[in-house]
């Protein structure tokens, strides 16, 4: 189980996975911060806390769930001469889900200027158990795409449990922080979302059993953060 602790491309795989995980949870902090924000204020805290631990929560049953999946490698049926497996399936599906929502959320942010949806922007307060249902609609589906990325980029069950611990961790004590400083370096979401649309083609390709050795997959974003922090530090000296 912690044969893992060894092995350099692990500990690798840990730290950009933990990174991406992170950038990953702003859409969740941002519409977690909306849908709060109709609270009184006394009760914002304490629904931050209790929507970000539903977040983790969601995020371990379905990593649980899909990484279990990922070991049926007995062939389903068989398309064209090649045969597909439930991994396969999970791999394939959890790639084009990626690339789509990754897809729409460029297009949102560059469209729509990164605006929320009318339905979150609702004047008034609701009650408190309403909106932690409507946070816990929202998890879900911000989970998925943090879990498939998960799946998608390391190998060990323990490392993708760690990441995402780590990374709602630091969510949650660091989530108004997070969230400026995203909204005045929006290309480092920008930079996310194409993270996403690489790990999403690297997933569909390895369904397909065409693999991609993962790391090229870390070299080429550990490449862009580091060009992308170099722009970051450009912009500020100029401004």
């Amino acid at each position: 189980m912690f044969e893992w602790i060894a092995s350099p491309e692990a500990w690798v795989a840990l730290a950009t996975l933990t990174a991406l995980e992170i950038v990953l949870g702003i859409d969740n902090i941002i519409f977690l911060t909306i849908l709060v924000d109709r609270l009184p204020p006394e009760q914002r805290p304490k629904a931050r806390f209790i929507g970000l631990a539903l977040a983790m929560v969601m995020r371990l049953a379905l990593l649980a769930s899909l990484a279990w999946l990922t070991k049926l490698t007995a062939d389903l049926f068989v398309v064209l001469g090649q045969g597909i497996s439930g991994r396969d399936l999970v791999l394939i599906i959890g790639g084009l889900f990626l690339l789509a929502k990754s897809v729409l959320e460029i297009h949102h942010s560059i469209e729509d200027h990164g605006e929320a949806p009318a339905s979150l922007k609702k004047a008034g307060t609701s009650s408190f158990f309403s909106i932690l249902a409507q946070i816990a609609v929202l998890d879900i589906v911000f989970s998925l795409d943090s879990v498939i990325t998960a799946v998608g980029m390391a190998n060990h069950l323990a490392v993708m449990v760690i990441a995402v611990v780590v990374a709602v961790g630091f969510m949650m004590v660091f989530a108004n922080a997070i969230g400026q400083f995203v909204s005045a370096h929006p290309t480092l979401k920008m930079l996310a979302l194409s993270f996403l649309v690489l790990v999403g083609t690297a997933l569909i390709a390895d369904g397909l059993e065409f693999h991609i050795p993962k790391g090229y997959i870390y070299f080429a974003m550990a490449f862009s953060f580091a060009v992308e922090m170099l722009n970051m530090r450009i912009r500020q000296r100029r401004a």
